[in-house]
């Protein structure tokens, strides 16, 4: 065991033991009433109400973010943040199994404010809607909230136990072409064909493709495609998913994925307009300090945490945008058997599971003593700071 305050890992785990039940309502509760991005307006209510009845001082709305809050116990530093997502998949419910991050990251909040109280420092749970289509920590991050914590601790239910998360960047990109409408049979000469000029960049993407690195990707739709037949379409347009391994990697890919379009454009005759669709999502740094001492505590309870399998990606997340501030964790624990995978309805039922519920607990007690060894440990600080600004170059 790393070293680290023994006594207070104990009551820590006791304070969750005791609040086993209210915790594994607060996960069914939100497994029954899903809501999505930026309209988690029961989720927000009912999460920031246990805080406050527990002697947090709650901030609502941060970041400009209705459904977004942050929960303080102690003040100044250090301090870490523990973070909580609660929004669900449209047609799935918690098929991502955020009621359980929700719940753990709650358990584990008042558990350390009821053993610590905010003698050691400042425990804030962050609620961060909208991680499934959004970016609500990516817009948290964007307005400083995370900028004065040492740490960003959460846990994803999943179908590996892995005690890092191998996750890529990603962002999405609107591409439209215009060009001029006519008759195709009676004027054709006069039509300039952008929904053509649209296939063709599909085309080019498809070769592109064949050479990209590992983890990089490039996923698109066609969003409108012309309004008749007997009409040579004057605007088309698609929308296209990017992932790549690193943030930088991304950028490059966008900027591969705009030249193309300009080629495509100047090669039909046609105009191309790239614009941003989404908040990009950064890829995740994994801070191997925290996620080590999260893998000791957690194996207490029988969980043992793994190096996720080499060459595996499991898509992206905002989480990314915070790991590029402050040192953050994200492993993932299995509720599931690997069989199967999460976005599925089979995972949906799974987050509301007696499996489900161990794994919630656990994950809770861990976090909980993670989070005090942040606060207790200035050579864990230290040593996880030191690694996050060696990788920020």
């Amino acid at each position: 065991m790393a070293d680290g305050p023994q006594d207070v890992h104990e009551e820590i785990r006791a304070e969750v033991a005791r609040r086993a039940g209210a915790l594994w309502d607060v996960a069914l509760r939100l497994h029954a009433d899903p809501e999505y991005a930026f309209a988690e307006h029961r989720a927000a209510a009912l999460l920031t109400g246990e805080l406050e009845r527990a002697g947090f001082a709650v901030e609502r709305g941060i970041a400009g973010l209705p459904t977004a809050f942050a929960a303080h116990s102690g003040t100044g530093r250090p301090a870490v943040a523990l973070l909580l997502e609660y929004d669900a998949l449209p047609g799935l419910g918690h098929a991502c199994g955020h009621n359980l991050i929700a719940a753990a990251g709650l358990g584990a909040a008042l558990a350390v404010h009821a053993v610590l109280g905010g003698s050691a420092g400042r425990v804030t749970a962050v609620g961060t809607p909208a991680e499934e289509g959004g970016g609500g920590k990516a817009v948290e991050a964007e307005a400083g909230v995370f900028d004065d914590v040492d740490a960003a601790l959460m846990f994803h239910p999943g179908v590996y136990s892995w005690r890092r998360a191998p996750l890529t960047a990603q962002v999405q990109y609107r591409v439209g072409f215009h060009g001029r409408a006519a008759h195709p049979t009676g004027d054709p000469t006069e039509g300039i064909d952008a929904l053509a000029a649209l296939v063709e960049l599909f085309n080019v993407l498809a070769v592109v493709g064949r050479r990209l690195p590992e983890a990089s990707h490039v996923q698109g739709i066609v969003t409108h495609g012309g309004t008749a037949t007997n009409i040579v379409p004057e605007y088309a347009e698609g929308r296209f998913g990017l992932r790549a391994a690193t943030t930088a990697a991304l950028e490059e890919l966008a900027g591969t994925l705009r030249d193309a379009a300009e080629g495509v454009a100047r090669a039909t005759g046609t105009r191309a307009e790239v614009d941003r669709a989404t908040v990009r999502y950064d890829h995740f740094r994994d801070s191997a300090a925290l996620s080590d001492r999260f893998a000791d505590h957690i194996f207490r309870d029988g969980v043992g945490l793994t190096a996720p399998v080499p060459g595996v990606h499991l898509g992206s997340s905002d989480i990314g945008n915070v790991s590029a501030r402050v040192p953050a964790i994200h492993p993932f624990v299995a509720i599931m058997d690997a069989d199967g995978s999460d976005h599925t309805p089979r995972f949906a039922a799974a987050a509301a599971s007696a499996r489900a519920r161990e794994v919630l607990l656990a994950s809770a007690a861990a976090l909980g003593c993670t989070a005090a060894d942040v606060l207790l440990d200035p050579g864990l600080r230290e040593r996880a700071w030191a690694a996050h600004r060696a990788e920020a170059g």
